[in-house]
Parts: structure tokens; C-alpha cells; sequence
């Protein structure tokens, strides 16, 4: 085994394996799931959204495979930027180290955005910069206090996200095959919306512009690399985060995208509300806020 870690790298090594596992696996459950997933629905169709979360879980278990080789050889808070650079050269490295900067910047102000959007649900007064200004605050508070002390809120908040998709795919499936009654009386759905619908009801084309944002839905996985030069014995704790990100999230995606294709016409899904709070309205488990 090969380590070529610098001198220079002064960095702590805090960061345990469930803290590196959490923080991927929560890092991509967020707009690309709760609000991305209405648009490929509604692009490619219930059997279409399956595929294209299967094909960009494919990708993602090849690009973390590679990622994985490297942070174990060169476990350094650089990641995939400084292997670049190493690698390949200088100039592709500075051009890999600012695009994903300019990819997490655009997304961090999306996901604000969309924290806001969702927030208008409970208080509908209220402007969305307050909640942008809000949820922008706590997330620098958050990194600028030590890696331990970020991983272990990243661990804790992840937890209830993931605890959040466990309880709706039991909950939604529990709606699609009529263990539990529909809100008006209405029949479980069972397969009818997959069937409906067809394989691709917008053509091909529908499903490989849904791939966009199906990628998008995975970012956060790399974290792991990221993260690899504050872990505790990268030997051990990268392969095995990776190996349980990969399958847990292929695991959870699915799923939740099966319950959602199942239980929502593919014609009403989109992007104005998500698909998980019309599946609990549709459900009985939510009630829409009085305006």
C-alpha cells in the first residue's frame, strides 16, 4: 500500500466511520430526491424513474469504486482534485477543483431555495430569504466548528433523514398494495400507474433528460474522498463506508421512487410541490395547511 500524504497535511484525523458513512449518505438525500424525483416521474414515466435511478446507481457504484482505490492510496483532503493534479496535470487539476466548487455553490444556493419553498408550506406569509438567510447561517455555524464535532451532527441529522425515507417507503408501501386505506375511500393503486403509463410515455428522450437530474439526485456520495484526509484509519473506514453507501443508497432510492411511481399519477407529478408530501396527503398521513 502506497501513502503518499504531505507533510504539510496538519489535518485531524476525528472522523469515524459512521460519521463518513452518514455524511454521504445523508449528503444525497435532499432536493434531488424530495423534489427532483417529481420531475423524472413525470419525464420518464413510474417504470422510466425505476431505470434511470438503477442506471444512475450503476454510474455511481463505478465512480465510487475508482474514488475508493484512490483515497485509500492517497488519503488527503484534496480527493479527486489533487489526484488530478498529480495525475494528469496541474491545469486539469485546477479546472476539476473549481468546477466542483462552482457545482457545490450553485447546489448549496438550491438547496436553500428549496428549504425556503418547503418551508411556505407550514408558514405561507413568510418570504423565502428569511428561511434562505436562516438555514445559511446554521449551515456555516455547522462547518466552522471542528471536523468531530461535524461529523457528529452531520451523523445525527442524517439519521433523521434516513429514518425519514425508511418510515415513508413502510408507510407508502403499506398505502400501494391496500394494507392501509387511502384518504376518501379511494382503492389501493397496486400496479395500475406503472401499467398505465407504458415503459417510456414521453419517448426515450423523456428518460435521458431525466438522467440529469437523476445524477444530480446522487452527488454527495464523493464525500466520502473528501473527507478521507480527517478519517480515522482511511485503510479500514473508506472501503467500508463506501461499500455500505453504494448499497443503501441504491436500496433507499429505489424503493422510494417505486412507492412514489406507484402511488402518483406520473401526469401530476413535478417540480411545484414534492412527491413525498402529495403521497402522505394522498395517504391520509398529512394534512394540506389551512391558507
Amino acid at each position: 500500500m502506497i501513502h503518499l500524504e504531505s507533510k504539510d497535511n496538519q489535518l485531524q484525523r476525528t472522523m469515524k466511520s459512521r460519521h463518513l458513512f452518514m455524511i454521504s449518505l445523508g449528503g444525497i438525500i435532499g432536493t434531488g430526491l424530495f423534489l427532483g424525483s417529481g420531475y423524472t416521474i413525470g419525464q420518464a414515466g413510474p417504470l422510466g424513474a425505476v431505470l434511470a435511478y438503477l442506471a444512475g446507481g450503476f454510474i455511481m457504484y463505478l465512480t465510487m469504486l475508482c474514488l475508493g482505490e484512490l483515497s485509500v492510496a492517497m488519503p488527503v483532503a484534496g480527493s479527486f482534485q489533487t489526484y488530478t493534479t498529480k495525475f494528469i496535470g496541474p491545469a486539469a487539476g485546477f479546472t476539476v477543483g473549481w468546477i466542483y466548487w462552482l457545482g457545490w455553490a450553485v447546489t448549496v444556493a438550491l438547496e436553500l431555495l428549496s428549504a425556503g419553498t418547503l418551508m411556505q408550506r407550514w408558514f405561507p406569509g413568510s418570504p423565502i430569504w428569511v428561511w434562505c438567510a436562516v438555514f445559511g447561517l446554521v449551515l456555516f455555524l455547522l462547518n466552522a466548528l471542528s471536523a468531530r464535532t461535524f461529523g457528529e451532527t452531520e451523523f445525527w441529522f442524517s439519521s433523521i433523514k434516513v429514518s425519514a425515507i425508511i418510515l415513508f417507503i413502510i408507510l407508502g408501501g403499506a398505502a400501494l398494495f391496500g394494507v392501509i386505506h387511502m384518504k376518501g375511500g379511494q382503492s389501493a393503486p397496486m400496479f395500475s400507474h406503472f401499467t398505465e403509463a407504458g415503459l417510456f410515455p414521453n419517448g426515450l428522450k423523456g428518460l435521458l433528460l431525466t438522467m440529469i437530474t437523476v445524477n444530480f439526485a446522487f452527488q454527495g456520495t464523493e464525500l466520502i474522498g473528501i473527507a478521507a484526509g480527517e478519517s480515522e484509519n482511511p485503510e479500514k473506514t473508506i472501503p467500508k463506508s463506501i461499500r455500505a453507501t453504494v448499497w443503501r443508497t441504491l436500496f433507499f432510492f429505489v424503493l422510494a421512487i417505486f412507492v412514489l411511481s406507484g402511488l402518483i399519477p406520473w401526469k401530476e407529478a413535478g417540480l411545484i410541490e414534492s412527491p413525498f408530501v402529495m403521497v402522505l396527503i394522498k395517504s391520509g398521513f398529512l394534512m394540506r395547511p389551512m391558507l
